[in-house]
């Protein structure tokens, strides 16, 4: 138990780490804030497929195996700059019920393994990324949350209102280095959201979750006391800056593209593509049918096929017989003559 303060505030929480337990195994806050925030993030994102020109199903295989590349990828990511504290005791690499995720190991590894799925399933990647990042800041506004619960991710010392205390903190006040971050994907997803109208070229939200997320860890990563370092460096504060400078120059030179071309069908959204539309179309006929219905069509099909394909044996036969037959007349007038 952990009692967690903001004295400005006038506010006091009482905390338990476990939110409850099944069959004697404790199931921690930090796992479950995790697992609403994907829940509510994925329930955004397939409201939002059509909008962006996807067929949900596909593109649901694409989250699933995201959400395990995302896991993997920011324990990889946490355990590879903390490597001191699991080197002795490789076990541990496997505990994360109490924390040990880095965000940007997990939007690494879901872009890396959503993206191969997306290729494999036929998703447009650009327009699923899109998708992808605002159900990122979804998940992690609520996320960062479990930080709170764990009394971790907090800054340096502070006399501000937001000032925290705790009886896990020995220099507080300090600055809520989690409330900071939860606050800023929250605006940054209504901005977004806002903006999905209003896009110019598929992968545009992508270079713009970028500039802002990166903008905003970038200097709530200077506050924090619990960095990843590598050497003197701050890894997520160097990583921030250079993610932001690198998508804000892309993003204008592409806008710069084309507002020059002048083109309406310069770099077009695909959504606005035949192929998008057709995709939609034969979606939206399939989800209209009942399972009897579909399961009737799949069978027509099925036995479609094995007639067509008793047909063609039938008609080779004929062939090959007929073949024969001449054959044998050619060798009989042989033996006449």
């Amino acid at each position: 138990m952990n009692t967690v303060a903001f004295p400005h505030l006038g506010l006091e929480f009482t905390l338990n780490k476990v939110a409850f337990s099944v069959f004697g195994l404790d199931i921690m806050w930090y796992a479950v804030l995790i697992t609403i925030g994907f829940a509510i993030a994925i329930g955004y994102g397939l409201s939002r497929m059509k909008t962006f020109g996807l067929d949900s199903d596909r593109a649901m295989d694409a989250i699933l195996v995201g959400i395990v590349g995302g896991i993997v990828g920011a324990r990889i990511y946490f355990v590879a700059f903390s490597w001191e504290s699991y080197k002795d005791n490789l076990a541990l690499i496997f505990s994360t019920r109490e924390g040990g995720l880095a965000i940007y190991g997990g939007i690494i590894g879901a872009l890396l393994l959503g993206g191969i799925t997306c290729k494999i399933r036929k998703v447009k990647i650009l327009p699923m990324f899109d998708i992808t990042v605002l159900g990122l800041l979804i998940g992690q506004a609520i996320g960062r949350w479990g930080n709170f619960v764990n009394v971790e991710a907090y800054g340096s010392h502070t006399e501000s209102l937001f000032g925290m205390t705790s009886s896990a903190i020995i220099d507080g006040p300090v600055h809520p280095c989690f409330l900071y971050e939860s606050v800023w994907c929250i605006v940054g997803f209504i901005l977004l959201h806002l903006y999905v109208k209003r896009r110019k070229f598929d992968g545009e939200l992508v270079l713009m979750y970028c500039m802002w997320y990166g903008f905003g860890r970038m200097l709530i990563e200077g506050l924090r006391t619990d960095s990843l370092y590598w050497g003197p460096f701050r890894v997520s504060q160097i990583l921030s800056a250079v993610i932001m400078i690198a998508a804000l120059i892309i993003w204008l030179t592409i806008r710069s593209r084309i507002k020059r071309n002048n083109d309406p069908d310069y770099l077009p959204l695909y959504v606005t593509t035949q192929e998008s539309k057709e995709l939609l179309r034969l979606a939206e006929e399939k989800n209209q049918r009942n399972p009897k219905e579909e399961a009737f069509l799949e069978n027509t099909m099925e036995e479609g096929v094995e007639k067509l394909d008793a047909q063609k044996l039938q008609k080779m036969n004929l062939e090959e017989e007929q073949l024969l037959n001449e054959e044998g007349e050619h060798r009989q007038d042989g033996e006449d003559h």
